[in-house]
């Protein structure tokens, strides 16, 4: 019997793992659920999940959500133990290293020996457990979400074997994705990449992005006759209202998130240490961040204060968001035009000023535009940049940034959108 209420979500990432990657589907289910849907979510076991980070506290957002957890076989957590002593320190996030020959010869396998990630282990063990659900329980409607674009080869072959309704959700690009540059590829290996973005992006029922513009261009190059909806990250309402906004004495600036050495992060670091003979500065830097970027942050800006606060749950990161006078963004290089940060939207929605270093051309940069005080400056703009922050110091206590009508950009209203797309 078919059961049109049930969804089955394949998905990787999900808590307990932490980091920005996991809210996306973890807020769509929890308000699928509200919205009177039966979200079914197959992921798998964080105890072999190769996640960087673990946030427990985001259980919670869930817990009403049924949850199949299968195993895995991938080597990523062996490539992280032989490079950092670890087994998540050394994953693969944001960027590829390629300090030393042991570095350069794993972007070479993983870039030609995994496609189209080394993540794709996964694939039997979900499609098993996906089988399963389809033939007990009826399920007609399945979405698969990427990164690791992998996931989505179990959509196809269950689009195949049963006929159900399938979206693919492209969180990230993927052929396109801009660290694929430095994985050594060869002309075959992009090839066979290739093929299989195509075959996903020509099957699927739908393909849900976070962000148009350039990306929509490219998909629909590869798809001319599919469908395409663009539902970005939003942020959680609720989550944002409950967290009070809180004042620090000093010109108090914020960073939370991931931060790689593809960031330009040091020209507006440059920036605060020339100004800190007007204002007494702090610097706090909160999320997944080498020791080493510490150091060059420390050693750019000697005359203010730097906090590194480690990896801080999803509460907490808000908390501190919301206790700053400036919040920092910086845009991976190669990535402006074709990715909005899920961070972007939260810290909209603090009304705190924002500024992002990156491309001021790019579609972030456009949505930005929006906001009273909010701004996409390019890393070799130093004078723009002090503009900016002197504007916002000399307005520190009484700066507010407003997007009009940041409440379309909720999760929850997100999804709402969401329900519209799977009901068609």
């Amino acid at each position: 019997m078919k059961d049109s209420k049930k969804i089955l979500i394949l998905t990787y990432y999900w808590p307990p793992s932490g980091g920005s990657g996991v809210q996306r589907w973890m807020y769509f289910t929890k308000y699928l659920k509200q919205l009177g849907r039966e979200p079914i979510v197959i992921t798998l076991d964080e105890k072999q999940a190769s996640y960087t980070v673990l946030d427990f506290e985001l259980l919670e957002e869930v817990k009403d959500i049924q949850v199949i957890r299968t195993d895995t076989k991938e080597p990523l957590k062996i490539y992280s133990k032989i490079l950092t002593g670890s087994t998540n320190k050394g994953i693969p996030q944001g960027a590829v290293s390629k300090k030393g020959w042991f570095s350069k010869m794993a972007a070479f396998i993983r870039g030609n020996f995994f496609i189209p990630d080394a993540r794709k282990g996964w694939n039997t063990f979900a499609k098993i457990e996906a089988e399963k659900l389809i033939l007990q329980q009826g399920i007609q409607k399945v979405i698969t979400t990427g990164p690791p674009h992998s996931t989505h080869l179990v959509g196809l072959q269950l689009k195949v074997q049963f006929g159900i309704q399938w979206w693919a959700d492209f969180r990230d690009p993927w052929t396109d994705i801009f660290y694929n540059k430095d994985l050594y590829r060869s002309a075959w290996s992009k090839r066979i990449d290739a093929r299989w973005e195509e075959k996903v992006l020509q099957t699927a029922d739908g393909i849900l992005t976070t962000v148009g513009g350039d990306l929509i261009r490219k998909l629909q190059t590869k798809a001319p006759d599919q469908s395409f909806y663009v539902l970005p990250n939003g942020y959680d309402a609720p989550m944002m209202s409950s967290v009070p906004k809180t004042q620090l004495k000093d010109f108090h600036i914020v960073f939370t998130g991931l931060l790689t050495e593809n960031q330009d992060y040091l020209s507006p670091i440059g920036v605060l240490n020339t100004l800190a003979h007007q204002h007494q500065i702090r610097l706090s830097l909160a999320g997944n961040i080498a020791p080493g970027i510490i150091e060059k942050i420390k050693e750019t800006a000697p005359k203010i204060e730097v906090e590194y606060k480690g990896y801080l749950s999803h509460q907490e990161v808000i908390a501190l968001m919301k206790s700053g006078d400036l919040l920092l963004n910086f845009v991976f290089r190669g990535a402006d035009r074709e990715m909005i940060s899920g961070k972007l939207f939260e810290y909209l929605a603090t009304a705190i000023p924002l500024l992002s270093i990156g491309d001021p051309q790019s579609e972030a940069a456009r949505f930005l535009a929006q906001a009273s005080l909010a701004q996409m400056i390019d890393a070799n703009d130093i004078d723009s940049q002090k503009i900016f922050i002197q504007k916002v110091a000399q307005q520190k206590g009484k700066a507010k940034n407003i997007l009009p009508e940041i409440e379309n950009w909720s999760r929850e209203n997100i999804t709402k959108e969401l329900s519209v797309i799977i009901e068609k």
